[in-house]
């Protein structure tokens, strides 16, 4: 005997439409990150400044990715409702995290060429005038991974309460690029406050290599959790153990023969289970079984009767 999909998915968590607060506060970080990367910009080339240059355009990858995030927010918002989605549409953020994770590496990656280029061939520096710039694009950055984290703590809390430790990946991405670029610098100020002072030109390179590898380190952690969730590699989540002993607590003897575990929201799973037992058990008592991990959103049972084997 079999049981459809549980009602609580259809009627009771709509958890797949995209969190507007996360997305207000991410539209306005952009506009930041925007509106700092022309000024370095402007600002380098006025001052014949090739760091503030770089800095420039680094920026100006942040922003793009920044951008990816709000457009993953407005795409799962925009698809909501719509029934092509069978899972509803989370995972246009998740996606959209992972391509932002995927150009904080490409970011890494320029970052550490541009240092070596530098380092080989070091130039003339104009120190108070990048020095300044970078004090004024920290602040900014400051006040953007402010913005952001203040949202990402509020889900981080949110979900602890309930007994999980997931997190809005896609806000997570744009977190970390605002972060990545708050970090280079101060990085860079340091580099350049040093440099004029004891005349360390060596550092400005050096501190940017030191950015680019703690940049990959924050990427290759994205990849990793958003790659989890978009391959359904779920399996080995303390809810799979859970669901285990709760069929081991049942009043009858069962046997589990299939058991599939992913993740559908941001603390929400689907689960298809399947069971083989000697007496009777219907799908219902299994599903009251596991009521109580509210996580659950989707249950699927499949109960099959085996003979006894004494018979």
């Amino acid at each position: 005997m079999k049981a459809t999909a549980s009602d609580k998915w259809l009627h009771s968590h709509q958890f797949h439409t995209s969190n507007l607060g996360a997305e207000r506060k991410t539209r306005l970080a952009v506009w930041l990150t925007a509106i700092m990367m022309v000024a370095e910009i402007a600002g380098g080339w006025f001052f014949n400044s090739m760091a503030l240059l770089a800095d420039g355009w680094h920026m100006s990858s942040h922003a793009l990715a920044l951008g990816l995030s709000l457009l993953a927010y407005a795409a799962a918002r925009r698809y909501a409702t719509d029934r092509r989605f069978a899972f509803g549409t989370w995972k246009i953020e998740i996606l959209g995290g992972y391509s932002s994770a995927l150009l904080l590496l490409g970011v890494a990656g320029l970052m550490a060429f541009q240092s070596v280029e530098r380092l080989l061939t070091p130039g003339p520096i104009h120190y108070d005038e990048a020095i300044f710039i970078a004090v004024i694009g920290l602040g900014v950055n400051l006040i953007c991974a402010w913005l952001l984290r203040d949202d990402h703590a509020h889900h981080h809390e949110q979900n602890h309460e309930h007994g999980h430790h997931q997190h809005d990946l896609n806000l997570r991405s744009a977190y970390l690029h605002v972060i990545a670029d708050a970090a280079t610098s101060v990085l860079a100020i340091v580099a350049l406050v040093a440099g004029k002072l004891w005349g360390a030109a060596w550092l400005d390179p050096v501190m940017g290599l030191l950015g680019a590898v703690l940049v990959a380190l924050w990427a290759r952690g994205l990849l990793r959790d958003t790659g989890r969730v978009l391959l359904d590699a779920e399996m080995d989540a303390p809810l799979v153990e859970e669901i285990r002993e709760a069929v081991a607590a049942l009043p009858v003897q069962a046997s589990i023969t299939d058991l599939h575990l992913w993740r559908v929201g941001k603390d929400q799973y689907a689960c298809i289970l399947g069971l083989a037992c000697t007496t009777e058990l219907s799908a219902d008592r299994v599903r009251q079984a596991l009521a109580e991990h509210e996580e659950l959103a989707h249950i699927t049972v499949e109960v099959n009767a085996i003979a006894h084997p004494d018979r």
